[in-house]
């Protein structure tokens, strides 16, 4: 294996029609021997409202290569960290091992490797009594799949970024910029 020092990946998938389900896991990966491992290590300790917890798939269960997520939003009640700690970390570490299993993240020499996950979810979802947790879980592994592959990859590459500058636009700039911006 190629040695991985510092690989970065995101995806979005959307919600069911009516939930806030929406999972857009940004992905660190690289060496435990670099940066990452180095960003890794001091993750370690905990931050008011952004809890950081091993993935594992269940109890004893930590996944390969070691990997550690957070959220992006703040946390205020113990439903939100049921969710993050349940139903999304579960996504997470069957994505990850999926990820093995598929050939995208590479068997060998995974013990060299760690992952830092940064993960969304909605502050709307504890609180929402229709909350579909089967849809939770499939937006969360099916974006973590995708974000992994796409660090990987190098994707999206700057060709496509060049070429997509003019048709590609954040959707909260709609209605923001004109169409020539």
């Amino acid at each position: 294996m190629s040695e991985i020092v510092f690989r970065t990946g995101e995806a979005t998938v959307l919600a069911a029609e009516g939930q806030y389900t929406d999972a857009m896991p940004e992905v660190l990966i690289g060496s435990v021997r670099g940066p990452v491992g180095q960003a890794f290590a001091s993750m370690m300790g905990q931050v008011q409202g952004h809890t950081r917890m091993f993935v594992v798939r269940d109890i004893n269960q930590l996944v390969r290569p070691a990997t550690m997520m957070t959220t992006k939003a703040t946390i205020h009640t113990a439903d939100y960290v049921e969710l993050l700690g349940g139903v999304v970390q579960a996504a997470t570490g069957d994505a990850i091992v999926d990820c093995i299993i598929e050939g995208i993240l590479p068997r060998d020499g995974l013990d060299e490797l760690c992952m830092i996950i940064m993960i969304w979810l909605d502050p709307r979802c504890p609180e929402d009594p229709n909350l579909d947790r089967r849809d939770l879980y499939r937006t969360n592994y099916e974006a973590t799949k995708l974000a992994i592959a796409r660090a990987l990859k190098g994707e999206p590459t700057v060709d496509e970024l060049i070429a997509n500058r003019r048709t590609v636009r954040h959707y909260a700039l709609e209605g923001v910029l004109d169409e020539e911006a």
